[in-house]
Formats: C-alpha cells, structure tokens, sequence
C-alpha cells in the first residue's frame, strides 16, 4: 500500500474541521483528559465546529448520564455515549440548524498509565456524525493501546489519533481504506495500536469489516485482527479474556475434513487437561499474513473472503495474524488470557517448526525460540501425516528431526509438550487443500466429498478457487 500524498497535521487537520461550517456536534471524552477535543480549542476557531465538551470522570456521574455497566472502559459504554450525546443533539438543535448542519459526536473512554504504573493503557474510540444534513448517521469504532512509556506522550497520542478519526471520518468516508491508513498519520505504531475497527451505517454499508481488519495487520496497527462466524470484528484482548485457547494454523484454501478432523481431535484432548476441563475454551483457526501473500506481492482480497466466508461457514471463529512465527502467536495469545493455550498442528509443521533457518533473527535461535513457545505449559497437539495410502504414517514418535537437534525433541518430547493425536478419522489423512483445488480447477467432482458439505456448497455457490459450473448443473 502505497503511502499516502499530502498528509495534514494534526493542526491542519483540526482547523479545517473548525473552519467547515457543516460539523457541528459534542465532544465526550473520559479518563486521560479531554485529549482529542484540546486540539479544537487550541487551533481556533472552535465555536463552529463544539456544541458541547463533557468529560463525565466521576463513576456516578458516568453513570447517571449513561446508565449503570460493569466496565467502564468497553465497547458498551463507548456505544451509550455515542448514542445518547448524538441523540441529544438532535433533540436540541435539530429544529433550529437541522437543514445545515450535520451533527456529530465524538467519544472516548480510556484507561491511560496510572500514576502507579504497571496497568494496562487502552480505551475505547468513536464517532457517530451525520455525513450530511437530515442524513441518517455512520458510525466508526476503534479500540486502540497506547503504547508510550509516559502518561503525557499516551495523552498526546490519545489526542492525535482522535483528530485523525474525526477528520477520516468527515473527509475520507468515501474511501475507507485511506481512512484506515490515516488514522496514524504523525504518529508510529511504536506508539498507537490499534487492534479492532468497526463501520457502521449508511455511509459504511459496501464495507466489509474483515477487509477493514485485514488492512489493519497489513499496515502494522496491529499484530492480529479477529472476527466470529457470524462474520463481526471482534476486540482480540475481550475475546480471549479468561478463555483456555486452541489454535490451528493453515491456509484453509479451502477448509477440508482433515482441517475440522484436527481441530475437532485436538479440542477432545484439549479439554480433557485437568487445567482446562469445565472453562471457558475458544477455538480459532488462524490465517498468517505470510500465508496470503504467499502467491503474489499483494493479499488477494477476493480470495482472502471466500477463505474467511467458508470458515464462517463452519462456524469458526478466525485469527488473521502477521505472526510467522509460533512463538511469537504464543506470546500474544498469553499476554491475552491467563488459562491454558494449545496449538494443534500436522506433522509436517512440526517438522519444519525444527528447521533453523527459521530463527537466524534470535540471539538464542532455536533454543531461545521454543523457550518462548513453551514457557507456560503450551502443548502442540500433532495430527499424523501419511501423503499416500501405502506411504508409512509420521507421528510424534517416528518424526525425524535433524540429527543435532534429536536430544532437543526428545527432551520436548518426554516433558509432554507434543501430545499425539490419536483419536482422528484416519481416512481424512490423504486429503490435502492443494488436490482439492486441483480437482476443482479439472471440474473432478470428486473433491466435493474431501470438504464439509456446507464447504461445497458454498464453493458452488459462489464459484469460489474458480470454480464452474459444468454441463448439465443448474
């Protein structure tokens, strides 16, 4: 993606928003100072663009204004300030400037470092504006980390990404995907993350939010990007909390029996760890941003939906990430949940997990690297291999490994951190993701039953890998 031309400051930026006559609208904004609306007073020019300011910082307050809630930095409470500050507006101004201005609010609510320190510094961003007058409203949601050392440079950051969404939001809402990249513009992402966003409305309604978080892990505002199999983004850190994880890795192009076999063998196994039985367990198949740039320069976006559409399908729950390597998945997935994670992989994968080459970056290399993967009691649950019916099966005892580094698998092997799976459909073993595309590309109609039938059915459907239809199909 190229960078983008004529970037504003954050100055510029919020002057012309002053200095448009068409915005007119509140500012709320709690925890870590009221960042983002100082930019409007201080450049000028601010009674045209500021119905109101309110920070309502007192618990009580917040709540009388905006109803009671468990947490006060949330998606929740963010929604009810848009709403209610937006409906306000409405209400007071619309008869009196309805027909020429288009109203907006801006909020956040935001937990920045305390004066303590240690505590985790994130929050809760949006706008819900009027892109013109009497227009039904659009939304944007962010939900970003800052990453500052200092509360003073997290409050400026604060502040200068809100500016960002504000202008985005009024001037780039006809092109998402600049928007998306403007949302860092004067700042890097050694300062702001951001790990979820979410369009909504009239103005938003051709936009696939799987794209939009899809870009995110592109641009590097964040590590990994999540949505449901309802196809809704999700905010990685909420849905991980408190929630044992399993993770499958793969390129899922498309997703077959052996895919959901794993999954589904390495899960029986997974909850059967003392540690995990009767918690809450989140399963996710995972997409590297390694693995969709693996065929070209730039991620089929095409080709990136009928992936996350089919694993939809299945009613799986998806994981995009730019984490090529598994320990480095480890590490965010455990700074994210608590309980116990596992990782369930093929045979094939665990052999390459053991090739060096893969860690020439670590001062450790491989040792450094599987200190990291396995420091808190991680297992990898193996799923055999066999790529013909008269080839021998590799399993965690007959895996080879180079011959320098068989102590080392044998010491990871006797701890308990391969679990064999044993309990799979060994007649899924000869399936694999290439032939059914090969099949699929040869109009074979046999690659029809190495795919769940709601997988199939979709793939027709939608002439998904370049599919068609052939004689006699209606």
């Amino acid at each position: 993606m190229t960078k983008r031309e004529g970037i504003f400051n954050t100055h510029q930026k919020a002057l012309n928003i002053n200095l448009d006559s068409r915005f007119y609208g509140t500012f709320a904004e709690i925890g870590a100072g009221q960042e983002v609306v100082r930019w409007f007073f201080r450049v000028g020019g601010a009674a045209g663009t500021i119905a109101k300011s309110i920070s309502a910082y007192d618990m009580t307050v917040s709540d009388a204004i905006y109803g009671e809630t468990q947490r006060y930095v949330s998606r929740d409470r963010l929604q009810a300030m848009l709403d209610h500050e937006f409906q306000l507006n409405i209400d007071r101004l619309g008869e009196s400037r309805g027909d020429s201005t288009a109203f907006f609010t801006f909020a956040d609510t935001v937990v920045a470092r305390s004066y303590m320190g240690g505590n985790e510094c994130h929050g809760w961003m949006g706008v819900k504006f009027q892109s013109h007058p009497r227009d039904e409203p659009s939304q944007i949601i962010v939900h970003v980390r800052m990453l500052d050392t200092e509360a003073a440079l997290q409050q400026e950051a604060l502040g200068i990404v809100g500016v960002n969404l504000l202008y985005g939001a009024f001037f780039l809402h006809h092109e998402p995907e600049q928007l998306v990249e403007s949302l860092l513009d004067k700042l890097s992402t050694g300062r702001i993350e951001i790990d979820m966003i979410d369009f909504q409305g009239i103005e938003f309604r051709y936009v696939d939010n799987r794209l939009m978080s899809l870009q995110l892990v592109q641009l590097g505002l964040s590590g990994a990007a999540m949505f449901g199999p309802d196809r809704a983004v999700l905010q990685p850190s909420e849905a991980l909390h408190k929630k044992a994880v399993l993770v499958e890795r793969g390129s899922f192009r498309p997703v077959t029996h052996v895919n959901v076999d794993m999954l589904q063998a390495a899960l029986e196994k997974f909850t059967a760890d003392p540690a995990v039985a009767g918690k809450a367990v989140l399963p996710l198949m995972e997409i590297t941003m390694h693995n969709l740039l693996a065929a070209t320069a730039e991620v089929d976006r095409r080709d990136f939906l009928a992936r996350a559409d089919l694993l939809s399908a299945c009613g799986f729950t998806v994981l995009i990430s730019d984490f090529s390597e598994y320990y480095r998945l480890a590490a965010y997935l455990a700074w994210r949940t608590k309980e116990r994670v596992g990782i369930v992989m093929g045979a094939a994968s665990l052999i390459e997990l053991f090739d060096e080459k893969y860690y020439t970056a670590l001062p450790g290399g491989i040792l450094e690297s599987f200190g990291r993967l396995f420091k808190n009691e991680l297992k990898v649950f193996v799923y055999p291999l066999r790529p013909s019916e008269s080839a021998p099966m590799t399993t965690v005892e007959t895996l080879q490994v180079a011959p320098e580094l068989r102590k080392l698998y044998g010491y990871l092997a006797d701890r308990g951190s391969f679990m064999q799976l044993g309990n799979i459909k060994s007649e899924y073993l000869h399936i694999f993701s290439r032939d059914v595309l090969k099949r699929i590309a040869a109009h074979d109609a046999s690659w029809e039953q190495m795919v769940p039938a709601e997988v199939a059915e979709m793939i027709k459907k939608r002439g998904f890998f370049g599919y068609a239809k052939g004689k006699g199909e209606s």
